[in-house]
C-alpha cells in the first residue's frame, strides 16, 4: 500500500467530514442529546459515511492499481456494506433491534461462510481446543454479532471508538508487516486513514459523530480481520482480543450486569465504566485520553506477547484480567465515593 493512497484515503475522509460537520451539508442528520447522552447539544451524525466512503472509494483504488485477489475481500466488503446500510437507515429513522439483528445475522453468515473465517478452534497461549460443528457455527456467528453491536454500544464518548479503530486496526497492520502479509497490511492501513481523517473533527469537543453507520461498519471490520489474521496463521485470535479489550471487557461486563439486574438490554443507558468516568466529572478529554492509554498498553502487551514462550503468555493474560479487576473496582469506589 502507497503512503500516497494512505494519504488520498486521509484527506478524503477528513474533507468529507468537514463537510458533514458543517450546517451547509445536504445530508444533516443530527443526535439530539437525550437523559441517555453524554452530548449536550444536537450533533451530526454523518461521521461514519465519511469514513466509509473514503474507505470504499480507496479500497476500490487499490483493487484496481494492485490486482488484489477477491477472497475474502469481496465479502468483507459486502458485509460490510450490508451493516453500514442498515445503519445508515438506523440513524435517519429508527429500527427495532430485531430488525437491526436479522440484517447483523446475515451480514456474519455471508462474512463467515464465503470468506471461510468459521472459527473451527480456540487457541489461548498455546492451548488449542477444537470445537464441535454446531458450536462452530454458533459460535461465529455470535462473534461477529457481538462484534457489531459492541462497537456501537461504545461509541457513546468524543474521540472513543475512532481511537480504538487507529489502535487497533493500526496493531493489526504491524502484526500483520512482522507475518509478511502485505494485503492484510494494507487494508488495516487504510481504516486507519480513513478513521484519523474522521479523529480530528470527534475528538474532544467532538463536531460530529460516526453515528451507527460509522461504529457498527468498524465492529464488523474488527471481527472480520480478527478472524482473517487468526485464519492466516498471522496471529492467535487471543492477540486480537487482546488488542481490542478496552471495547470488549467494558461492553461484555456492563451488558452481563445489566441482564444480572433484569434490566432491557436492548435500551440505551449511561452505565458503561467510560461513561461513568465522564458523569464523575473527568469530562471527555480526561477520559478518552486515559482509555488511550489503556488501548496503547493493551497493544503493546499483545505485540510482545505474541512470541514469548507458553508460560509467560499465561502470565500477561493473568496480569490483564488482574488489572481489569482492579479497574473496575476503583471505577465503582470512585462511584460510591462520590456518592
Amino acid at each position: 500500500m502507497t503512503f500516497a493512497l494512505l494519504l488520498f484515503t486521509f484527506c478524503l475522509a477528513a474533507g468529507l467530514t468537514h463537510y458533514f460537520a458543517s450546517p451547509q451539508a445536504r445530508l444533516n442528520l443530527l443526535d439530539t442529546p437525550n437523559a441517555r447522552s453524554l452530548h449536550t447539544r444536537p450533533t451530526p451524525v454523518t461521521g461514519g459515511i465519511a469514513i466509509f466512503t473514503s474507505l470504499a472509494v480507496n479500497s476500490l483504488i487499490a483493487a484496481f492499481l494492485f490486482n488484489l485477489p477477491a477472497q475474502p475481500l469481496l465479502w468483507i466488503a459486502i458485509s460490510t456494506l450490508l451493516v453500514a446500510s442498515v445503519s445508515l437507515i438506523d440513524d435517519w429513522r429508527t429500527l427495532s433491534p430485531l430488525r437491526r439483528l436479522g440484517v447483523h445475522f446475515l451480514a456474519a453468515y455471508l462474512l463467515l461462510a464465503h470468506g471461510n473465517l468459521w472459527i473451527t478452534e480456540i487457541q489461548i497461549a498455546g492451548q488449542l481446543w477444537h470445537l464441535p460443528s454446531v458450536l462452530q457455527i454458533l459460535g461465529s456467528l455470535l462473534f461477529v454479532v457481538w462484534w457489531i453491536n459492541l462497537y456501537n454500544f461504545m461509541d457513546g464518548m468524543d474521540g472513543f471508538a475512532g481511537g480504538m479503530a487507529v489502535f487497533g486496526f493500526g496493531s493489526l497492520a504491524i502484526l500483520g508487516t512482522l507475518a509478511g502479509n502485505s494485503l492484510f497490511v494494507g487494508l488495516n492501513l487504510l481504516i486507519v486513514a480513513a478513521t484519523l481523517g474522521f479523529l480530528i473533527f470527534n475528538f474532544p469537543p467532538a463536531r460530529i459523530f460516526m453515528g451507527d453507520t460509522g461504529s457498527s461498519s468498524l465492529g464488523l471490520l474488527a471481527a472480520a480481520l480478527s478472524l482473517w489474521g487468526s485464519q492466516s496463521g498471522i496471529f492467535p485470535l487471543w492477540i486480537a482480543l487482546l488488542i481490542f479489550s478496552p471495547f470488549i471487557v467494558d461492553a461484555t461486563v456492563t451488558l452481563a450486569r445489566r441482564a444480572w439486574q433484569g434490566e432491557k438490554i436492548w435500551l440505551a443507558h449511561r452505565s458503561h465504566y467510560y461513561q461513568r468516568l465522564v458523569q464523575l466529572g473527568w469530562g471527555h478529554k480526561r477520559t478518552v485520553l486515559t482509555e488511550y492509554v489503556l488501548m496503547a498498553a493493551c497493544s503493546a502487551s499483545a505485540l510482545f506477547a505474541l512470541n514469548l514462550p507458553m508460560q509467560w503468555q499465561w502470565i500477561i493474560l493473568l496480569a490483564w484480567v488482574g488489572i481489569y479487576a482492579g479497574l473496575i473496582w476503583g471505577v465503582h469506589r470512585l462511584i460510591n465515593k462520590k456518592s
